[in-house]
């Protein structure tokens, strides 16, 4: 290779790709969780009580013809985006299902990112996934593992009341600043 010179992994003589988190070659993914896993899975992410939105990851290792999957604790308003919109495909929500499909047969390649955002109503302790359906091409269903259900804790998040809560993730309103005469917080 020219003397003191190395080839890259794209096989170019002094070039400067190289290998990505995910195994590929100049791919520039910095973050493994990002990197296609064996396997089909839907999780939540990005979960926005305040405002109201939340998405859908789907880890496909090969393309996905269509989905569908039900979400309890919230009142769905829509949906949209993600690699379902950017690869055509339909998706119809009702206030508890989502839906997608592409009427042109196009699929979903194999990835694993933001499938859509949903918008939803509610500001539930807990959003859970289920009745999740993934098709492949030629419609057959595949073998889907559903993610954690999107759980919170609610409570006082002011350090300063004497009812704070260190393991509170949305404050609640129930700060207590003064303590009765038993030493009761807010009695």
């Amino acid at each position: 290779c020219g003397g003191s010179a190395v080839e890259d992994c794209a096989g170019e003589c002094g070039g400067d790709a190289v290998i990505d988190a995910c195994g590929v070659c100049d791919g520039g993914e910095t973050d493994s969780s990002n990197c296609v896993q064996d396997g089909f899975s839907l999780s939540l992410g990005n979960v926005s009580l305040s405002s109201g939105t939340l998405d859908v990851i789907m880890n496909n290792e090969s393309p996905v013809g269509g989905f569908q999957f039900e979400l309890t604790g919230i009142n769905i308003t829509g949906a949209s985006g993600g690699t379902a919109a950017s690869n055509g495909f339909t998706i119809s929500t009702s206030s508890s299902t989502v839906l997608g499909f592409s009427l042109q047969g196009g699929t979903i390649p194999p990835g694993n990112s933001a499938l859509l955002s949903v918008e939803f109503e509610g500001a539930p302790d807990e959003i859970c996934l289920g009745g999740v359906v993934l098709s492949d091409p030629a419609g057959s269903a595949l073998d889907v593992e559903i993610g954690d259900c999107f759980s919170i804790i609610s409570g006082c998040t002011d350090q300063a009341a004497c009812n704070y809560n260190q393991d509170a993730e949305e404050d609640d309103g129930s700060c207590a600043y003064i303590e009765d005469c038993a030493g009761e917080c807010g009695g």
